[in-house]
């Protein structure tokens, strides 16, 4: 078995062994020892191999010495799940199982949760829920930390492992462990599973005669949707829309093709974005098409948080580098990995992130996100519950009143009703801008 998992990596990283020997060659005449491209490759195969060296001497100790015996498969995949873990959250190994379990669902297209999370130093945060998933009606917020899925710990999960405990068949439970930013004490949620149609798309007229469209996500129907309901804002204002908002917060993203043709449908110039790969000449600028503004150059607005994850930043950044939208809110997420499913020859894949996309002015998003030109907090409307509070009747050995399930059932409930009307102060100071900007284009018109 010696130089087993040596000789497994070297196909695995595609290091020819023959080609190995054949590049042991001198510097060509005129070059100084250790220059040249020849040389260098040479030096960096022989510190590969040499670390091969390492992996395999370890890989034996493990082999015969740990106190449970186990197997040379499982060994290497743990390897190649923890080389993979150790690049960025979204890296993964599946393993055989994994991959046809993740084929299948995506042939059924059944989401029966609809959340998207990300995992950040071993923690598993909530990215955003999606509009009126079966995670949305349990109260989930973007933001939230999830410790543990069905009582088990999220500490030790990769992100695959986890978005597969999150998915299951419809009807099933599904009880999550969470603390939300600015509590003490986790809260306990339980999620029933269940089929629900995404709506990417809804509108209504705010203000008498300004435009709002909601991109709660992208996909195949984003485009269309839009192009629909800009036409029923304008019926609705009597064709005297003055502007328009686009609320791209708690938008996860979706399908990046759509999210890059919903850019489009408000730009007639520039760039959407700026795709990065490795290596020199790599880079890719996806170019608008012109004159596919559908809001024929309406001032636009665009809400956009921590939720707005990426091809929401997509599109948030193609609008604010080509001057189309002005952003209010907070910063977006910082995710703009662009991710690679790979099949192995083993019937497991690797999910890699082989680019990124940047904004049209080349400014990065990963780790970074994305600043509003406006920053409005929302407004936090809460009452502190009376079990947050320590009171007499919490103190051990106390009294017990036989009047406290009374009490208890008249508890005020103004606090909750208030909560849920609180103002939407984001959306406000986008209708005050789009009013001022209207105000100046008169003017600036004569």
């Amino acid at each position: 078995m010696r130089g087993l998992a040596a000789a497994i990596l070297v196909v695995a990283l595609g290091v020819p062994c023959a080609g190995f020997a054949q590049d042991k060659t001198q510097p060509s005449f005129g070059q100084e020892p250790g220059a040249g491209a020849a040389y260098t490759k040479f030096a960096d195969k022989e510190t590969v191999f040499e670390e091969l060296n390492l992996f395999d001497e370890a890989f034996e100790r493990v082999r015969h010495d740990a106190v449970d015996p186990v197997s040379s498969n499982k060994l290497i995949g743990a390897a190649i799940a923890g080389m993979l873990s150790g690049l960025d959250p979204h890296a993964a190994y599946l393993d055989p199982a994994a991959y046809k379990a993740l084929k299948g669902a995506a042939k059924t297209d059944s989401d029966t949760v609809g959340l998207a999370v990300s995992l950040e130093d071993g923690e598993l945060r909530v990215i955003a829920p999606r509009d009126g998933s079966p995670a949305a009606r349990a109260g989930l917020k973007s933001g939230d930390l999830i410790f543990a899925i069905d009582k088990e710990p999220t500490f030790a999960m990769t992100l695959a492992q986890a978005e597969a405990r999150l998915a299951g068949p419809a009807g099933s439970k599904l009880a999550l462990t969470v603390l939300r930013q600015g509590s003490t004490k986790p809260l306990h949620l339980t999620i029933t599973r269940a089929l629900y149609q995404p709506q990417s798309i809804t509108s209504h007229v705010v203000a008498g005669n300004i435009g709002y469209i909601r991109i709660a996500g992208f996909d195949a129907g984003t485009v269309a949707g839009l192009t629909s309901a800009l036409q029923s804002l304008r019926q609705k204002a009597g064709d005297k829309l003055v502007g328009l908002v686009l609320d791209l917060r708690d938008n996860p993203g979706g399908n990046f093709d759509a999210a890059v043709a919903a850019a489009n449908a408000f730009l007639d110039k520039g760039d959407i974005a700026v795709v990065k790969g490795r290596g020199p000449g790599a880079d890719k600028h996806l170019a608008v098409k012109p004159g596919a503004d559908i809001a024929k150059g309406l001032p636009i607005v665009a809400l956009v948080d921590g939720g707005t994850a990426h091809e929401a930043e997509l599109v948030a950044g193609a609008l604010h580098d080509n001057h189309r939208a002005v952003l209010i809110g907070t910063k977006t997420f910082g995710d703009s990995a662009i991710e690679t499913l790979i099949p192995l020859d083993s019937g497991g894949a690797i999910r890699l992130t082989t680019a990124r996309f940047l904004t049209p002015n080349g400014a990065e998003i990963q780790g970074k996100g994305i600043a509003p030109d406006l920053t409005v907090k929302p407004v936090k409307v809460e009452t502190i519950a009376s079990a947050e509070t320590l009171h007499e009747a919490d103190l051990p050995g106390a009294l017990k009143n036989p009047d406290a399930a009374a009490a208890a059932a008249h508890i005020p409930v103004a606090a909750a009703s208030q909560s849920g009307a609180q103002k939407d102060a984001q959306l406000t100071e986008a209708i005050d801008v789009l009013r001022g900007l209207a105000v100046y284009n008169r003017h600036a018109s004569g």
